[in-house]
């Protein structure tokens, strides 16, 4: 922590803040923390650094407020994309934000997953901004003053720690920190190649259709319920809604040779479907193509569009596909 109690100071506490509400890599809670231990000893004011953090916290907060006012549940699926499950995180989001109303404001900074989204969601839902930066002002402050009286409180304990672990540092680093930066950067790496290996298997749209008409035997799932929360989006006649984290959970699953999987995300983005299609081919599912342009390219062409989805076991038993252990489907339901 050494480094932090030298540099901290009513600027660079309000940017740190500011940066990490903003979803910025920046360790605002050490700075916090730090801030604390030097208004123990004299060298901050306790109100001033409180009132630099709540003012970072605050403005940060803001901007996802507006952001969420006007771009909605883009912002959301934003900043859900790398969860496991951004559907969840996106109704967990709505359904707690409904229940406790603005109030949860207040609480969300201590509750991982809540921070992030709760501003956006406020600014969504048409929160009034007056009550929204009232409230948000108090939970900044609480989440704020926590820390910094952390360090006020144990500043003595916090330098013995900073000194003795000093010397231990470059050694975690490279035990712990350079092995988790290589495998992320292997993974990314494998995710960018495969969406290179999966370009040649992007189905136009037409064709798409094109081939419906003609009947061959093609599974379409929609992962709306995967992407994000698909009340009222309709989706192509004939797909399967499908949470693909099910897939996982399968032990064996087998297609037969004339049978192809197109899959799509509402977006045009193809990331979304492509980390479903790579999760689909490590099950030996090899004919898997990704609708070019997602359901806002289907729509673009004005082709039809169902609020009615099929249901999953009867359109697997249709299609001649095994799943071991047998799905455990929702029933068919229309959005």
């Amino acid at each position: 922590m050494g480094y932090y109690l030298a540099h901290t100071t009513y600027p660079i506490l309000f940017v740190a803040v500011l940066a990490r509400q903003l979803c910025l890599p920046v360790p605002a809670i050490l700075f916090l923390l730090s801030a604390g231990a030097l208004a123990g000893s004299g060298k901050l004011s306790f109100s001033g650094i409180l009132i630099a953090a709540v003012a970072g916290s605050v403005l940060a907060d803001y901007v996802w407020f507006q952001a969420g006012r006007i771009g909605g549940k883009r912002v959301l699926r934003l900043l859900c994309t790398f969860t496991a499950d951004p559907s969840y995180c996106i109704r967990r989001g709505q359904t707690t934000f409904q229940k406790r109303g603005v109030r949860l404001l207040v609480i969300a900074k201590f509750v991982p997953g809540l921070d992030g989204i709760t501003p956006p969601l406020a600014g969504m839902l048409g929160t009034p901004t007056t009550t929204f930066l009232l409230y948000d002002a108090i939970g900044s402050s609480l989440w704020a003053g926590a820390y910094i009286g952390c360090g006020f409180l144990f500043a003595e304990e916090l330098d013995k720690v900073s000194r003795n672990i000093s010397s231990f540092a470059n050694v975690v680093i490279l035990i712990l920190g350079v092995p988790l930066v290589v495998f992320f950067v292997w993974k990314l790496l494998i995710l960018v190649r495969m969406i290179r290996l999966l370009r040649p298997f992007q189905l136009a749209p037409q064709q798409l259709k094109s081939r419906l008409d003609a009947g061959e035997k093609i599974g379409i799932i929609d992962l709306l319920r995967f992407e994000e929360d698909p009340e009222n989006v309709p989706g192509i006649p004939g797909a399967i809604r499908l949470d693909p984290l099910e897939i996982r959970r399968k032990k064996q699953i087998h297609v037969p040779d004339d049978v192809s999987l197109v899959i799509y995300s509402r977006s045009r983005d193809r990331f979304v479907s492509a980390r479903v299609a790579v999760a689909m081919r490590k099950h030996g599912i090899r004919r898997v193509q990704i609708l070019d342009g997602g359901l806002e390219a289907w729509k673009a062409l004005d082709l039809p569009l169902s609020a009615e989805f099929a249901d999953t076991e009867a359109e697997l038993n249709r299609l001649g596909v095994e799943v071991n252990p047998p799905w455990q489907a929702l029933p068919a339901k229309k959005y």
